[in-house]
């Protein structure tokens, strides 16, 4: 044997798991195609990687299998990746809902990970593409434009084609494909959304304006804020909405979370009839789309107005039914959605049930996070689960 680990994928996953299975005293090399490791992790948070989230829990996944990630976020949580993040001096600070985030860039994490599998004596191989891999009697052999390495085991941790600029591809499920896994659907997710050609003109003038508020579908609600894009809306709401969404379905957004715009509406027409539409909605709205919206709205005063279009007023604020024409794709999309089934792997080791030796770890398995640092948290997991249990 040439190790008795490879890993493919030198990102957050294959890493941790690297250092925690060279800590058990296996030999380890972990091979990927791209000339620097830990792409992803450089440029998540804005350079700053929103390493993981205090409030991270079971709740805040998407999977076929909802229980299948408790597993591995109980065994290793958010708070023991803290530990060792300060114990490498990386000074961090909190954000909104829990998010971690590095006071300096995200480099000295992925620095903190190439020191630990270092120590744990990894061998890391970049810019070395895997070609092909297969069982061979208890073990398997994967095949480098270069050459073929025997192994007791491999661990899928290349993550899903999120992001391909940064060379990121599905080859984890043509592996899983290849060994009869099987796959839920992929979709790309925490995505902006993007509007029809008919719509994007009259919005495009919003580009840049952020408001916060309250998004929901059938499935899912989230109040934070939202951004207007020249394409459509993006900013942290419709990434985690996106999530949840599936073509032609509407969402529906409430600018004034927590207020009664229609009750404030009537009252201020009671109170300040001589108030515009604009002025009204101003109060609630960046001056940008209070203007936008007042357009739709013939009359100078509020007291000029019936009831139904104070209603109607009121709406466009409070219950704004969008149906978005699509999604930027996964050329925007942070990760992918779906992806390996979990019913085909242990939820202790992330084995293979009908291949063992085999693993598949991170992004690549059908376990997706909510925005905030939850998918980074669940790369920690399950890559010390399965590096644990080689």
């Amino acid at each position: 044997m040439d190790a008795d680990v490879i890993i493919i994928g030198a990102g957050a996953a294959g890493m941790m798991c690297g250092a925690a299975a060279g800590r058990r005293g296996k030999s380890v090399i972990i091979l990927d195609h791209a000339e620097r490791a830990g792409e992803k992790i450089r440029i998540s948070g804005g350079g700053r990687c929103n390493f993981t989230n205090l409030h991270c829990g079971p709740d805040n996944f998407i999977s076929e299998n909802p229980h299948f990630a408790k597993s591995a976020l109980k065994r290793y949580t958010q708070y023991d990746f803290l530990d060792l993040v300060e114990k490498y001096g990386i000074k961090w600070h909190e954000k909104t809902k829990g998010q971690l985030f590095c006071d300096g860039r995200s480099q000295e994490i992925i620095d903190m990970l190439l020191t630990e599998c270092t120590k744990a004596g990894n061998e890391l191989r970049l810019g070395t593409e895997v070609l092909g891999v297969e069982k061979l009697g208890d073990g398997f052999v994967v095949t480098t434009p270069t050459q073929t390495l025997a192994t007791s085991a491999v661990v899928v941790a290349c993550g899903g084609p999120s992001i391909p600029k940064m060379g990121a591809t599905g080859f984890g499920y043509k592996l899983a494909e290849q060994f009869g896994l099987n796959l839920i659907k992929t979709e790309p997710a925490l995505v902006p959304l993007t509007f029809t050609d008919q719509m994007k003109t009259p919005i495009a003038a919003l580009s840049g304006v952020s408001v916060d508020t309250v998004i929901t579908n059938e499935r899912a609600s989230f109040d934070e804020a939202l951004l207007f894009t020249h394409r459509g809306l993006s900013g942290p709401a419709i990434l985690q909405i996106s999530s949840y969404w599936n073509a032609g379905e509407a969402i529906t957004v409430n600018m004034a979370p927590g207020r009664d715009a229609l009750a404030e509406l009537r009252k201020a027409k009671a109170e300040t009839p001589k108030l515009s539409p604009e002025k009204w909605l101003a109060q609630y709205l960046p001056a940008r789309l209070a203007s936008h919206l007042a357009l739709t709205f013939n009359y100078a005063r509020l007291a000029d107005m019936p009831d139904r279009e104070l209603m109607n007023l009121a709406l466009q604020v409070s219950a704004w039914h969008i149906r978005p024409a699509g999604t930027e794709g996964y050329r925007k999309a942070e990760v992918t959605r779906g992806g390996v089934d979990t019913d085909e792997l242990s939820s202790k080791t992330l084995e293979a049930w009908k291949v063992p030796g085999l693993y598949f770890i991170g992004e690549v398995v059908d376990v997706t996070g909510h925005l905030g640092g939850h998918n980074f948290q669940w790369a920690w997991a399950s890559g010390v689960a399965c590096g644990q249990a080689l």
